[in-house]
């Protein structure tokens, strides 16, 4: 094919996908399926590969991702990107207009009303019509430069105006908009389904995910999550007929090819604002998104200015948020499940009920005592919450409607899956399953030991250890290493690949390091920086098996009931035998990774809290640790640096309270040496 041809055939490709895009995401129209638009934008990147000098940063083939980042570029916001005043109360609403009536004179004004939507704030600049910069909120005044995973988004333009665009003027030399990233509630169950699938930890609610995705390096993985994103304002623009209003820019917005807010009114007064406010409550579960509330706006950018804003957050804009939402229904029985410590967990069965956009049959009863301080019992109706978490929660009994003479539930004394003895260790609120051969306890176990944090064994999911456990193939912890091809493959689908996969992913996990290892035998109270700590003062799984109570109270980070668990385990049999079977499988016990010498983070506490845009949590924790100080999760008088991403809430208001010292996420880089 000649340049001439190929770059007509190339235009033609990219207003077909761009057609295709403008369809599915802006007006839920699409005409095709992912199959053939992943075919047809597959045959766009091979002729772009064929003929590179006709590449273009506009093309819809910078949608699927390119080469992974080393690290997030820090970039400063030239308008803050400042937090919003909330408020549950109609009556701080009411306060609110007056402050606002006051600050303008009492001329008249007017409001915008939108939904608030529950994801991650995103800032977007173009220069001459070309997206130039995707950035997160972070601090409201410096972000993260995430313009590859934005340019992964399809219902944001790559080039203004955008497909399908209405918008017949002069487009701005310089444009800056505002808006939220998100993830669809039916994207949210999907990715969830596969996480479970792969035995990966599932995502608490949409907007975690999407805050997890945007973090990742690899554009490719963020393609692969199917984000989207809602624009909701206008923060810079250098041009003719700039817009005068929100409302005016919203209408501006749309035409240029933007996803704006849909539900969004403007409003005369409060009492119009109190009617939106109803109306998008009604229909909030019908919506593909999740929204908390709404926002507020004064309209004019004129009276916007003359209001102003604090140093946190505007005047001239609030956030209503709706309470929790609830519904009754009817509680057919309390099943208990056996967790990876033996815990026996209660799980309300209902007759199922719509809540927060879900049908719900299951919700937690947390514990015994929680059960007998709601003293809820089968066929009661009781009132189930759902406030961000995956499983609902029962919060109260409608005792009105109690009918007749309902027993009190009894909780078991006996494992239901084994049948052995339950108990409580000391004064803890858990009931436990004291059998540690449990096969319950086992298969939560083999999912705890192959987690990320733990061994990392690639290709080892629920399903499998499922399987494992229930065949008979898999006893304890290092069965795993004795396990054979012909094992393997003989599991539901498990071809000989597969198969040769996840042995290579056991083999692999020999060599962890100690604190791993450690950490992966499910020791009570010891987490994944209580490993570290053992590890790096013991050395090998040898010595710290042999630690007196006295030794590892010596320890600053081990208290004394941490220190009775780790020599409780030790002395137990199946402990003994478990740790002679992983050394003669050939796991190393005694690969130390040692603390870095001298640095300014060496023996300080530090909380993270809000959201990590650089990196996991987890990430973050780890290279505290390799540097010797202690990441908890709790802030006290204890605490020395409190490290508040976008989100850090009362965290963060306590260590303001305590005088500790808060540092953003650009000085905690610099501090880790990023």
């Amino acid at each position: 094919m000649k340049l001439d041809e190929a770059k007509k055939l190339i235009g033609r490709m990219r207003e077909m996908l761009e057609r295709h895009n403008r369809l599915y995401y802006l007006e839920a129209k699409p005409e095709i399926t992912d199959h053939g638009y992943d075919k047809l934008m597959r045959e766009l990147i091979d002729l772009e590969r064929a003929f590179p000098e006709l590449q273009t940063p506009d093309s819809p083939t910078q949608r699927v991702g390119g080469a992974p980042l080393k690290a997030f570029k820090t970039i400063e916001h030239k308008v803050p990107m400042l937090s919003l005043d909330n408020t549950y109360s109609r009556k701080e609403l009411e306060e609110f207009d007056k402050r606002v009536q006051k600050g303008l004179g009492g001329e008249p004004f007017s409001y915008f009303v939108e939904e608030k939507i529950d994801g991650v704030s995103i800032a977007l600049v173009y220069e001459n019509g070309l997206l130039k910069l995707g950035a997160t909120r972070g601090d409201g005044r410096y972000g993260d430069d995430i313009t590859e995973n934005i340019k992964t988004l399809g219902s944001i333009p790559l080039r203004l105006p955008g497909p399908g665009s209405s918008y017949k003027g002069l487009v701005p030399s310089l444009l800056e908009v505002r808006g939220e990233a998100y993830i669809s509630k039916g994207q949210f169950e999907k990715i969830n389904q596969d996480k479970e699938k792969a035995g990966e930890e599932l995502f608490a609610n949409p907007r975690n995910a999407c805050a997890g995705s945007l973090k990742l390096l690899d554009s490719k993985l963020v393609a692969a999550r199917r984000l989207d994103a809602l624009i909701h304002g206008l923060a810079r623009y250098e041009g003719k007929d700039k817009p005068q209003s929100q409302s005016e820019a919203m209408v501006f917005l749309k035409a240029l090819g933007f996803q704006v807010i849909p539900d969004a009114q403007k409003c005369k007064d409060m009492s119009e604002v109190f009617g939106v406010i109803d109306g998008i409550e009604k229909k909030r579960d019908a919506l593909q998104y999740d929204i908390d509330g709404v926002v507020a706006k004064v309209d004019r950018f004129e009276d916007q200015h003359t209001l102003g804003m604090t140093s946190k957050s505007p005047r001239w804009m609030i956030a209503y948020k709706y309470p929790a939402e609830q519904a009754e229904t009817v509680l057919e029985d309390i099943k208990i499940q056996v967790g990876r410590t033996g815990v026996l967990t209660p799980v309300a069965i209902l007759t199922p009920v719509q809540l927060a956009g879900t049908m719900v049959a299951r919700a937690s009863l947390h514990n015994q005592d929680e059960i007998e301080r709601l003293d809820v019992r089968i066929g009661d109706h009781v009132f189930i919450e759902k406030s961000g978490e995956i499983i609902p929660q029962v919060i109260s009994v409608n005792k009105e409607k109690r009918k007749g003479n309902i027993f009190k539930f009894v909780f078991p004394k006996k494992c239901p899956v084994c049948g052995e003895k339950a108990g409580k260790y000391g004064g803890e609120v858990a009931v436990r399953c004291l059998n540690p051969l449990c096969p319950a306890q086992l298969k939560c176990a083999l999912k705890h030991f192959a987690g990320r944090e733990a061994m990392d064994i690639e290709n080892l999911g629920v399903a499998i250890i499922d399987q494992l456990v229930e065949k008979g193939l898999v006893k304890d912890l290092a069965d795993l290493y004795s396990l054979k091809i012909t094992d393997v493959e003989a599991l539901e689908r498990m071809g000989e690949k597969s198969a040769n996969n996840l042995l290579d992913g056991i083999e692999q996990s020999k060599k962890r390091p100690l604190p791993r290892l450690i950490f992966a035998l499910g020791i009570l109270d010891v987490g994944v920086h209580t490993a570290f700590i053992l590890a790096d003062k013991f050395g090998s799984i040898e010595k710290l098996s042999k630690a007196t109570t006295e030794d590892l109270e010596g320890i600053r980070e081990v208290g004394p009931v941490t220190a009775g668990r780790i020599v409780e385990f030790f002395a137990e049999a199946f402990a003994r035998k478990l740790l002679k079977k992983l050394e003669t499988a050939g796991v190393k016990t005694d690969i130390v990774e040692k603390i870095a010498g001298d640095n300014p983070l060496r023996g300080k506490t530090i909380v993270l809290t809000g959201t990590l845009e650089s990196m996991e949590r987890p990430a973050a924790e780890a290279l505290l640790r390799k540097l010797g100080a202690h990441p908890t999760g709790s802030v006290s008088k204890k605490t020395d640096i409190l490290v508040a991403g976008p989100g850090a809430g009362s965290k963060l208001a306590k260590a303001q309270e305590l005088g500790i010292s808060v540092w953003d996420e650009k000085r905690f880089l610099e501090e880790l040496g990023r």
